[in-house]
């Protein structure tokens, strides 16, 4: 244990080396300092197109500058910074690597498709991927919450910052939402500090407090802390925000929120699996099975490709859950080779769509016939949307293979009903989704092409990105390794 009482020395000492043991989020701190102020000092010099240009170019270069900071922690020594607040390992390096991929991505998709952001987007971009780099290193209640409203705020901002009315619209929702799943988290929260004195999730004195308890008084007290994590990976009951901020938000925007907050928090859920009593497990396990329901049933009657794919990724954290729930070091692997997959597919599937329609509304309409006009990018979207379904020979088969043959080994080990309930509900579902997931396929080589169509995008950079990406997406089908043995050297 970390001793209650240190002399000044040693506390200088410990925040020293802390403050070492950060540096990305350091850097990332003085790059969101740099892009508050950029403009005010660039105006004096530059027109206003010249110091975007500038700025999309020099927040490029530290996205890559924090991937290689980040890289460098891969050999650190795992350690407490700030203890018990943070903690960082393997296991939080390689979810901040993911983090970053996606920003780094989601600044090539704004360059690609030429939008036209405020320099503020990149601030606020900065300030979230900050605060998803702390939440995978949280191990105490107190930065756990800090971090996902950090997160939230930037998000807010983010979404509603953009020029469409839809937009804003959206962005209230999406306030009122996490203002609420916040406000019950904090209650849980105090609920937890109350029965065990404790907000240290690395600390016995929180499972033994909690172990006191009646089992009411455990779920009761777990469901309402789960709250603000729950609606950052957009599961049931707090999705609802979901399918009005993907349609109405700018695409790249959506792209990096679809995967990188949840990315964050799987770490997190992880982490809670090692103190929670064992009424944790089931509640995850329903909570995945009444998303996948819910979010597949209503893809099944979307006519916009964007809220198709809102439903598509409530289904998907259910699937992603499903690891988590297994409760065993397979099922945690599973997840987090599923959170890695998911990235991936799901940051394809936005920039190929952007490729495809590069405007707000994506009406499933706008998508018939477009296969023979633009055979490259409507080809690879098939082979991305077959990956999302879960089929072979693609990443999406293996990802879900893995987490239900997790769920199968937990259920044979563990004897729980529940488990073998879940992997039925699992797999039903699976199955239903192929009935959304091949319809935008279906409508772009199956349909006639209508006289008026919006321009795609036909870039030979954004063919060549989704060339790199499908050959990804089939690498991990065929060559797992690349990925596991990261994962396996947690």
């Amino acid at each position: 244990m970390y001793p209650l009482k240190l002399d000044i020395n040693d506390q200088l000492i410990h925040i020293r080396r802390s403050l070492a043991g950060i540096t990305p989020e350091i850097f990332l701190a003085l790059l969101f300092c740099f892009f508050l102020f950029a403009e005010l000092v660039f105006l004096r010099w530059l027109k206003k197109e010249k110091i975007a240009s500038y700025l999309q170019n020099i927040a490029l270069a530290g996205s890559i500058i924090t991937f290689l900071l980040i890289l460098g922690q891969w050999t650190s020594e795992p350690a407490f910074r700030f203890q018990p607040l943070l903690f960082l390992d393997r296991q939080a390096v390689f979810f901040k690597l993911m983090i970053t991929l996606a920003w780094i991505f989601t600044l090539i998709h704004v360059r690609v498709l030429k939008y036209d952001f405020p320099p503020e987007f990149n601030a606020l971009l900065i300030a979230a991927v900050a605060g998803m780099n702390l939440l995978t290193m949280s191990t105490h209640l107190l930065t756990i919450y800090l971090s996902l409203e950090l997160i939230s705020i930037s998000s807010y901002l983010l979404v509603a910052m953009s020029p469409y009315k839809k937009a804003a619209e959206g962005g209230i929702k999406y306030l009122l939402f996490g203002a609420a799943s916040s406000a019950v988290m904090l209650y849980g929260i105090s609920l937890i500090y109350g029965l065990t004195g404790t907000m240290d999730i690395t600390s016995e004195a929180m499972t033994a407090g909690l172990m006191n308890n009646s089992s009411l008084v455990i779920t009761v007290t777990i469901v309402l802390t789960l709250a603000g994590l729950l609606f950052k990976l957009s599961l049931v009951p707090f999705h609802v925000w979901t399918p009005d901020i993907y349609e109405a938000a700018p695409t790249p925007l959506v792209s990096f929120l679809s995967v990188a907050p949840k990315a964050a928090v799987v770490l997190v859920l992880m982490r809670l699996a090692g103190i929670l009593p064992a009424q944790y497990f089931p509640i995850l396990g329903g909570i995945a099975l009444i998303s996948m329901t819910v979010g597949n049933l209503a893809a099944l009657l979307q006519t916009n490709a964007r809220r198709l794919l809102a439903y598509s990724s409530i289904a998907q954290a259910g699937y992603l859950l499903v690891g988590i729930a297994a409760y065993s070091r397979f099922g945690f692997e599973s997840a987090v080779f599923y959170t890695a997959a998911y990235l991936v597919i799901n940051l394809a599937v936005f920039f190929l769509i952007d490729l495809l329609q590069p405007v707000s509304h994506t009406n499933l309409t706008c998508f018939e016939g477009l296969g023979r006009k633009n055979m490259w990018i409507s080809s690879i979207l098939t082979i991305v949307m077959i990956a999302l379904a879960g089929l072979p020979p693609t990443a999406g088969f293996t990802s879900k293979l893995l987490v239900f043959s997790a769920l199968w080994e937990s259920y044979h080990q563990q004897a729980f009903p529940w488990m073998l309930w879940l992997l039925i509900g699992g797999i039903l579902n699976a199955a239903i989704s192929l009935a959304y997931y091949l319809r935008i396929p279906y409508l772009l080589f199956f349909k006639a092409l209508a006289q008026k169509k919006a321009p795609s995008n036909q870039s030979i950079t954004g063919k060549v990105i989704a060339g790199v990406l499908v050959i990804v997406i089939f690498l991990l089908f065929f060559n797992p390794t690349l990925v596991t043995r990261w994962i396996s050297a947690f």
